[in-house]
């Protein structure tokens, strides 16, 4: 038994090694020979991309400098008087300028005026059709032959306004002109030509004479004629072959033949594949002896079986071979290939998640970095422009909050289509980076494409979108960088981006394009926000205080705190410039701390005083959204003997509908401690008094915007006094605003205005003369009369 095994061991290793060394030289031989063809295959299809270029820079040459020439003064001047002389000699003359081989003047009714080949004048010009393809576009360009050699022409009209005459310029296409594209392409060029049903004339070539005979043959047999996907002549052997057919005048024919020889690209296989043919003959002697040593037992493929696994636990991967055997090894080799199944599925599946977002099948962050790292570098070389586009969703937090994640993950997932739907390149990229943020790369276009490619975004995300019964609004802002303008790495680029997306949400706009004034306004509000701690913490603000007054006897004597910043060097900073940066980075709260500790001691030393004065303070959305804040700020009226009544809370519409369940939950606490509750700035959101009605509010502040344009505009007095009207029919009073004339006064008393606030009724106070105002003031005499009212300043 043990040496049949041994005979079986040794016969199937020697035919595996004959088996495996014979696979793999036959693998080479067709993998180099593949490799070598697909290598020289993407060498041509490159050199045929830049042979395209530089034939087409030649094309715009030629057309700069028969553009130059018509618009010449003294050209056109020398047509108009049909001075002969002067026109042969500009043409000369520039024809030189510019290396062309021909210049040609062709006369309106389409004959030869001058030329400078020697042509006869008077002659009709010979290639009228292309002289009216020049008519239609004001240009034109094709390979021509004239008096047996070939040239690229170009036309344009020589206008006055009109045209008056047309201007053939050419350079002459020939073996020096192949060389040169040779020597930039890398590749050999030929160019054939066949005028009509004529045979086909090779016109210039890189190849020598015995060469370019064959060529011709080959191709007038239509060796050349079947493709590959690449465009590449499939039965070219043994040289790599690309036929581009190039624009010539009607009935006639140019083509242009790059060839890379097959041998030098092939040589390195052949040279492996005489190495392979020793080795493998070694192989089966040296194999002759191992596997009778490896006959001897089986436990030695047992323990080398072992370190495999261990190899692999440490994720060096092996491949494990098996014939089928159906012992304890062959047991041992499937598990080992079932154990490597595994494993590549799952590193696949690892690739596929860390390249892919799963919500919506978009490319993730990481590729999305990548691509735009390869996009910059291939800008840099040829020196295009690549945009870039942040954009995230305005309020998709809300729709979280209110329809479910569940209905986000869809209205995510429609996002992340319709972008897709607008993408017209390939080689344009949208990438989702995280939660409702998205970003499109633009490679090939600049910051105006991008402009253009973010109203469309606009445009498609504001048609309705109806996701589970529910119809949601999916409004977006969009930040726009560009290279090399704005930045020459991913980093700068990404970066500037969204900042411009932030400048766009604060100026509300649908999109921004990145501008220098965006980073310095960052870095200025970065400084700011620093020094702004150390404000608070330093005790550089300080509050003061305006008079709101009662319009009717008998009303409470009240007052709006406003924290002012008194800074060691830039002054007086107002608080438009540190409370909006403030609420967007969370630090407002610490700021509303600071200004409800102040205001409700103040509130508490004045009632102890006997100034029976109320405070009111406002409140930002981060505010109402800390659930913390009702019992800290019980904390304060106990601590500073204040009763709540005594303190107002001011928030604005925005501040609800940011995320309406939490704020409604935090007004119900403070209403439950006694606060008295009024919607700041009302008219300037989108909410209505029936909504405002399920609200624990007291009160109205109507916004300045209306209040100051009221006795000038019947619409913004009519908007005041409705809102007046029903405010009183649902139990709340109102405050008007920004009252700056006796005028806009008059009018508020007319409505029935409950309590007016601005300019004409005082400034803010200083905490000293609140006192000394809410006893000496005329408007603190009950009752007021309009005849004895005065500004206060």
């Amino acid at each position: 038994m043990i040496a049949s095994l041994q005979t079986r061991i040794i016969a199937l290793f020697l035919v595996l090694m004959v088996t495996v060394q014979a696979g793999v030289f036959a693998l080479v031989n067709t993998v180099g020979t593949a490799s070598a063809r697909k290598t020289v295959g993407e060498e041509l299809s490159a050199g045929a991309r830049i042979f395209d270029r530089l034939l087409e820079q030649d094309t715009q040459r030629l057309i700069q400098g028969a553009r130059l020439l018509s618009a010449d003064y003294a050209f056109r001047e020398a047509i108009a008087t049909g001075d002969a002389d002067t026109v042969n000699s500009v043409l000369s003359n520039h024809g030189k300028r510019i290396e062309a081989d021909l210049m040609m003047l062709v006369g309106v009714d389409k004959h030869v005026i001058a030329d400078t080949i020697g042509a006869p004048t008077g002659d009709a010009f010979p290639f009228p059709k292309l002289l009216n393809e020049a008519e239609g576009s004001q240009q034109a360009a094709a390979m021509v032959s004239l008096r047996g050699r070939l040239y690229q022409l170009v036309i344009v009209p020589v206008l006055a306004p009109l045209p008056v005459a047309w201007v053939a310029v050419g350079f002459a296409v020939n073996d020096a002109l192949a060389h040169e594209l040779n020597r930039l392409t890398q590749l050999q060029v030929s160019f054939l030509t066949r005028d009509g049903v004529q045979s086909w004339r090779l016109q210039a070539s890189t190849l020598s004479a015995e060469s370019r005979a064959g060529l011709l043959r080959e191709f007038v047999a239509d060796r050349f004629a079947e493709q590959d996907a690449d465009g590449n002549a499939v039965s070219a052997d043994p040289d790599a072959t690309r036929v581009l057919i190039l624009p010539a005048r009607s009935g006639e024919s140019v083509v242009a033949i790059l060839q890379q020889p097959l041998a030098s690209a092939l040589e390195p296989f052949r040279r492996l594949q005489r190495q392979l043919a020793v080795i493998s003959l070694l192989a089966v002697c040296v194999s002759i002896f191992a596997s009778v040593a490896m006959a001897r037992g089986i436990a030695r493929p047992v323990r080398d079986l072992a370190r495999v696994a261990r190899r692999i636990a440490a994720g060096k991967y092996m491949s494990v071979s098996s014939r089928g055997r159906s012992d304890e090894i062959g047991d041992l080799a499937a598990a080992f290939r079932n154990m490597q199944a595994g494993l590549a599925a799952r590193e696949a599946r690892i690739t596929d998640l860390a390249y892919r977002d799963t919500l919506t099948g978009l490319p993730n962050r990481t590729c999305f970095s990548a691509r735009l790292d390869e996009a910059l570098e291939a800008a840099a070389h040829v020196r295009t422009p690549v945009a870039v586009a942040l954009l995230d969703l305005d309020h998709f937090k809300y729709v979280n909050d209110t329809l479910g994640h569940p209905i986000g993950d869809l209205l995510l997932r429609e996002v992340a289509a319709r972008l897709q739907a607008l993408v017209e390149k390939p080689t344009d990229i949208v990438a989702r980076l995280g939660g409702d943020e998205f970003a499109i790369l633009l490679p090939g276009h600049g910051a105006a494409h991008a402009q253009r490619f973010a109203e469309a975004v606009a445009t498609s995300l504001d048609k309705p979108m109806t996701i589970e019964g529910h119809v949601v609004d999916a409004r977006t802002s969009i930040g726009i960088a560009a290279f090399p303008d704005h930045g020459e790495d991913s980093a700068t680029l990404l970066r500037c981006a969204d900042v411009a997306m932030y400048a766009a949400k604060r100026k509300n706009l649908t999109f921004a394009v990145w501008d220098d004034s965006h980073d310095q306004h960052s870095r200025e509000r970065l400084s700011l926000m620093s020094e702004l701690r150390k404000a608070v913490d330093g005790d550089e603000l300080s509050l003061v205080y305006q008079p709101i007054v009662a319009l009717r006897s008998g009303g409470e004597l009240r007052v709006e705190s406003l924290v002012r910043w008194r800074h060691p060097t830039r002054g007086l900073v107002l608080p438009a410039q540190f409370i909006p940066f403030a609420e967007q980075t969370g630090y407002i709260r610490a700021i509303t701390q600071w200004v409800l500790s102040h205001a409700v001691m103040q509130c508490g030393q004045w009632r102890a005083h006997g100034l029976p004065t109320s405070i009111s303070v406002n409140l930002s959305a981060r505010d109402l959204m800390d659930a913390e804040l009702p019992e800290r700020f019980a904390e304060l009226l106990r601590r500073h003997r204040c009763a709540a009544p005594w303190i107002g809370l001011e928030i604005t519409e925005s501040a609800i509908l940011d995320d309406p369940a939490p704020a409604i939950e935090n007004l119900k606490r403070f209403h439950a401690l006694g606060c008295r509750i009024a919607i700041d700035d009302y008219g300037t959101g989108y909410s209505s008094l029936a909504y405002l009605r399920r609200l624990p509010v007291h009160e109205l502040k109507i916004d300045r915007t209306f209040i100051s344009g009221m006795a000038a505009d019947a619409d913004d007095a009519l908007i005041v006094r409705s809102t007046i009207d029903l405010a009183h029919n649902m139990g709340l009073n109102v405050v008007a605003e920004g009252v700056e004339n006796e005028p806009t006064l008059e009018g508020l008393r007319t409505m029935n205005c409950d309590m007016v606030q601005g300019f004409l009724m005082s400034r803010p106070l200083g905490v000293a003369e609140v006192p000394a105002w809410l006893r000496g003031s005329v408007w603190m005499k009950p009752p007021i009369q309009a005849t004895a009212l005065r500004r206060v300043v």
